[in-house]
């Protein structure tokens, strides 16, 4: 039986009263995630219409993720909201703190000794308010959320950007900040504005090399990495329906990376299986009792362009393996095209290593079929040429994928099998030992992201996306440029051999199977738990609210103007940072350490107005801090895209930023920093980007009437004198900018619980 089965019937019970009820106001048929928002609103059955991209509504998700990193973080904060339990489902995923090393077994050991304060912290905390706990080595939140607590038509945030992997069980699945989580824990209501949506019109089958992964390759490559901003991606078509469950959730998966609040497909017999092999039979059924309202209405799928925003067609019988990368996850390259791209491009072709696996790719199908090339290795007396590596999602599916013998056809092409956790794919790698040198050389992955220095912490790294069974062929070939589907490969023998495609398992015939899955429920009574954080921690710290603002500010310093690319990875670094994410002051020595100065080139070198001398940025922000004295971060397109790490936002906060002026913002870390009570605006004039000096403090004004839709002002003054006054735009409604005057949303929260 699932795990909260009382609350997903009770999702399905109202879901025809409330569906009707929309579909009467909006006076046409409805779409698949219109359907799940309208039965999801704080304030029930729906009264009215909500302009897409228009209105701020208020949601109430049925639970909670969150994965250790970022969790630590959030019950810091939910600890101050004077609540005696979580409000809706929630869990806790330890999955990020393991760094890979040398094998599953050992990192695991290793990971539960250095990280056991944490450990203990979480796992307290969980314990006193109501919250399920999966133990480090359980597997990554995303995989672990599929096989447990995912199910059509449910809705659900996390504080994990690939969150939205379970859209491939058809739920509204969102990533947000530690912020937007305590809001819901504490049974406020959970506030989007309502999305936009692309339709995307799957027809044909996959086949020969071609895996689900290259859907969204494809999509990546259509949308870029900002096409899907403030919008849910709705897959459709009989291309969908010839597609496993697990399938649907990578490409959902991968959805962050064209900036989608979030992707889903309608409920279908793929679904049904997979939750009737993960024990959830009971879902299935009830899913099946209602599935009409899990699903688009008919006349949406008879002309789609009247219902979704946008339309794209792919046909899966066309659709050719693709490689996504360098730097960017929406730079696509078919396959046959590699070649000349990579030549023109002058990029290094040797590939050292492949990795498979991930959140985004770690499914059985996933598996067998990788394992299927791998095999051939060893019936055409091939060696791989490149080091191989394997991160199993969960538990489950390891000790399943063992049990049928799919991790020996990996090791017999010496694959190292790691811990079931995220490892390379967020930083948490120690591919280098100290004086290695770092060249640029290329790797192939099945993760989500490639930015620079993601996964190692080599900027010369040029990492490359593609299904599991493409970075497979590749590892055997060590060469970027192989093309499975047309080139042969010589082996051992000195014979010229050809790869045959990938074939696959959907599902296990024996069914998973797991020892130990890593689950810890929560105590019936957490009040006389006690969560104790030492004072002197390196790991921890309890967190000082932030002080509220009021009026116009005056005399801020700029602390950095970032050129091109600024992700959370360049505001807030992942890898070896990950150790601080539950204490605020030690993790701020990362502060904008990898974003580009838009004056010099450089990373972490910024001008200190008060010296006159460069230095690090986080040094610059605490010398500012100390003088008493507020600053200004400018960025460019798309700031703060990537991870939902409110890291990014709390950190430039606790160092004395005011305010961030961009061309454009992703749309969590925009929610982000409004959450931790700053100014997120943008320009009204993007051109106007190019008149910040390097020498410069603002004044903001129009904070005294700071009102929804209205501009402000602001005064750039430059250091020989003369001044600027330019206009900037921002999104805040009247509840967001109570959140900016109480200092944060987590002080309203405060206020409000202690009457």
């Amino acid at each position: 039986m699932a795990f909260d089965f009382d609350m997903i019937q009770g999702v399905y019970a109202r879901m025809a009263e409330r569906v009707d009820a929309a579909r009467k106001l909006l006076g046409r048929p409805m779409t698949l995630s219109e359907k799940i928002l309208y039965n999801h609103l704080w304030d029930g059955t729906p009264d009215r219409v909500f302009g897409r991209g228009e209105d701020y509504v208020d949601f109430a998700p049925d639970r909670v993720a969150m994965q250790d990193a970022t969790a630590q973080m959030a019950l810091l904060q939910f600890m101050q909201a004077g609540k005696a339990k979580a409000a809706v489902p929630s869990t806790v995923h330890c999955d990020h703190l393991i760094q890979a090393k040398q094998g599953a077994k050992k990192d695991l050991a290793e990971a539960e000794i250095t990280n056991r304060e944490v450990y203990d912290f979480l796992a307290s905390v969980s314990n006193k308010y109501g919250i399920g706990f999966w133990k480090p080595g359980a597997g990554i939140i995303h995989q672990v959320v599929l096989e447990n607590y995912a199910f059509p038509g449910g809705m659900m945030i996390g504080t994990d950007s690939h969150t939205v992997n379970a859209g491939g069980l058809g739920m509204v699945a969102i990533g947000v900040g530690g912020a937007d989580a305590v809001d819901v824990m504490a049974g406020m209501p959970w506030e989007l504005k309502f999305p936009k949506l692309i339709g995307i019109h799957l027809t044909g089958k996959l086949n020969g090399w071609a895996a689900p992964k290259d859907v969204i390759l494809k999509v990546a490559g259509l949308l870029t990495v900002k096409g899907g901003t403030g919008c849910i991606v709705e897959y459709f078509g009989e291309g969908a329906e010839n597609m496993s469950c697990t399938g649907k959730g990578t490409i959902c998966n991968m959805g962050a990376e064209v900036g989608a609040t979030t992707s889903t497909f309608a409920f279908d017999e793929s679904m049904a299986r997979y939750l009737e092999v993960t024990n959830r039979a009971d879902v299935a059924a009830a899913a099946r009792a209602v599935q009409d309202y899990l699903r688009p209405d008919p006349e949406v799928y008879a002309d789609p362009s009247a219902y979704y925003d946008q339309v794209i067609e792919i046909d899966l019988d066309t659709l050719e393996p693709h490689l996504n990368g360098p730097f960017t996850p929406d730079r696509a390259t078919p396959v046959s095209r590699m070649k000349e791209v990579a030549k023109e491009n002058g990029w290094p072709t040797k590939v050292e290593v492949g990795l498979i696996g991930s959140c985004t790719n770690s499914s059985y199908e996933d598996m067998t079929r990788a394992a299927s090339v791998a095999r051939q290795a060893g019936e055409k007396k091939l060696k791989a040429k490149a080091r191989f590596s394997i991160t199993p999602g969960s538990e489950q599916v390891r000790y399943t994928v063992a049990r049928d013998g799919l991790l020996q056809d990996f090791e017999a092409i010496g694959g190292v099998v790691l811990a079931n956790a995220c490892g390379p794919c967020i930083g948490q790698w120690a591919r280098y030992r100290d004086g290695d040198a770092q060249e640029t050389n290329a790797i192939v992955h099945s993760f989500n992201r490639n930015f620079a220095k993601r996964a190692d912490g080599n900027p010369k790294t040029h990492a490359f996306v593609a299904s599991p069974e493409l970075v497979t062929a590749l590892a055997l070939a060590g060469d970027l440029t192989f093309n499975p589907l047309t080139d042969t490969l010589v082996n051992e023998a000195g014979q010229a051999v050809k790869l045959d495609p990938p074939s696959g398992v959907e599902l296990p015939e024996k069914g998973f199977a797991c020892e130990d899955p890593g689950y810890q429920a929560p105590a019936e009574d957490g009040s006389g738990i006690e969560v104790v954080v030492a004072p002197d921690s390196k790991r921890l710290q309890l967190l000082t609210p932030f002080p509220p603002n009021s009026g116009d500010v005056k005399g801020l310093k700029l602390l950095l103007k970032a050129r091109g690319k600024c992700t959370t990875d360049h505001i807030s670094m992942a890898g070896p940072w990950l150790r601080f994410r539950g204490h605020l002051d030690n993790i701020s020595d990362n502060c904008f350490i990898g974003a580009i100065n838009a004056f010099n080139g450089e990373a972490n070198k910024v001008k200190n107005q008060l010296t006159g001398t460069y230095g690090e940025v986080p040094a610059t922000a605490r010398a500012y801090k100390a003088a008493g004295i507020s600053c200004m971060v400018v960025g460019d397109e798309n700031y703060g895209e990537g991870s939902s790490r409110e890291h990014a936002a709390m950190e430039p906060r606790h160092l004395g930023v005011k305010a961030v002026l961009v061309k454009s913002f992703a749309r969590i870390h925009e929610t982000n920093l409004k959450k931790q009570g700053m100014l997120a605006l943008t320009f009204a004039d993007p051109a106007d980007y190019d008149k910040i000096l390097e020498d410069d403090t603002f004044d903001i004004l129009g904070l005294d009437d700071f009102r929804p839709g209205v501009p402000l002002q602001v005064v750039l003054h430059h250091g020989d004198g003369t001044q600027d006054t330019i206009e900037v735009n921002h999104t805040y409604n009247e509840a967001q900018i109570a959140w900016y005057r109480a200092g944060s949303a987590l002080n309203l929260i405060r206020m409000e619980a202690s009457g």
